[in-house]
């Protein structure tokens, strides 16, 4: 059962629609804005991010090239305009991220149990994101108008208003983190003197740990269509996570092979006979040993993908978008709120690398973004 859930199911094919109905149509509207191969074409032509006032005439129809132009003409219209010149990547990700807030909000402000409780979950992975970084920013001695500022907005929480009062990480910890909605996961894994003697990694790690298990065993509680599809796609996060743990800590001394294991989520294709052989590995080979008995992995993990962190994660992020894309496929279940979110996150990645690579001048590798639709 999740820490945070109630007792409540969702309805099932005769009464779902009662409670969740519209917004699930909602979100199908939304889903219906996202980027298409078509848009994702015309944004590789652009010559520039937003076109020049001053060029000259004979360079009028190289103008219409430009990011800003193209992306008005999609469902995000006209959330670049007033931006001042030049146009940055990430004013770019600030506002496109804004408007995906926007729509999360719109759906959040209107749900009902459960289905309000499964929209909290999804934002205690931001919720993480920012944590991991509050405590980095305070070990480092950073201003704090700095780090609120840089923090993802569907992550925010009431207790960040106090932040103007910490000076240390056991302020940070009294103060503000025991009162955030992780505090059951912060308060079951970590104390107040770990965030000053461990890796900010083994942290970040350990508290995705308890996330991903609690919101898994809340999507089973709600059972029906939720588990089915919420199942598939939490047990790859949770394998991937349980493959960068131990392809990053190789070459570390940081981590036994013990404390490895506990970090890994347990749940997922790969557990408990999967990740208890990946504690133990010693170099990239035996890795792909052991998942080429998974089929999953198999074709993400082929001859030359784990050479580079960038494809392997590439990889990962394809098949994610796979699953997020099949929930759409189904019905009277949250999962399409969840893979919806996932997926415009996505969309603003593929955006973001477009540009820069616009910005840079680096056309060559503009194909490499992960398509959606």
């Amino acid at each position: 059962m999740g820490l945070f859930g109630g007792s409540r199911k969702h309805g099932g094919i005769f009464t779902f629609n009662k409670d969740d109905g519209y917004l699930e149509a909602l979100l199908r509207g939304f889903r219906k804005g996202i980027l298409s191969h078509v848009d994702y074409t015309n944004l590789r032509q652009c010559e520039n991010l937003e076109g020049k006032k001053k060029q000259q005439e004979e360079q009028k129809d190289k103008e219409r090239f430009n990011i800003k132009l193209h992306l008005s003409q999609t469902d995000y219209g006209d959330f670049l305009s007033g931006e001042p010149a030049p146009l940055q990547t990430a004013t770019i990700e600030e506002k496109a991220t804004a408007k995906m807030v926007e729509e999360f909000n719109q759906i959040r402000n209107q749900a009902v149990e459960p289905l309000s409780t499964f929209l909290d979950y999804i934002c205690y992975g931001y919720m993480i994101d920012n944590i991991i970084l509050l405590i980095t920013g305070t070990l480092h001695e950073r201003d704090v108008s700095e780090l609120i500022s840089k923090c993802h907005p569907l992550g925010m929480f009431k207790s960040m208003a106090t932040l103007s009062l910490v000076r240390n990480t056991t302020d940070l910890y009294n103060t503000v983190l025991i009162d955030t909605p992780l505090a059951p996961y912060i308060q079951g894994c970590l104390h107040e003197e770990d965030l000053d003697v461990l890796n900010i990694e083994i942290i970040r790690n350990t508290l995705n740990k308890a996330y991903l298990e609690d919101f898994y065993a809340y999507c089973n509680e709600l059972g029906g269509q939720t588990s089915l599809i919420m199942n598939d796609i939490l047990k790859f996060e949770a394998d991937r996570r349980a493959i960068n743990i131990t392809i990053h800590s190789l070459n570390s001394n940081e981590l036994n092979k013990d404390d490895r294991e506990k970090l890994f989520p347990t749940i997922g294709q790969l557990y408990p006979e999967g990740t208890s052989k990946l504690a133990r590995c010693e170099d990239i080979s035996q890795v792909r040993q052991i998942l080429e008995v998974y089929s999953t992995f198999r074709n993400l993990l082929s001859e030359g993908v784990v050479s580079g962190d960038l494809s392997l994660e590439t990889s990962f992020q394809k098949h994610e978008v796979h699953l997020n894309r099949m929930a759409f496929e189904d019905q009277y279940g949250y999962g399409v709120f969840y893979a919806y979110f996932r997926l415009r996150e996505q969309e603003i990645k593929n955006i973001i690398w477009i540009s820069e690579c616009i910005l840079q001048n680096m056309k060559s590798k503009i194909d490499q973004y992960v398509p959606i639709f």
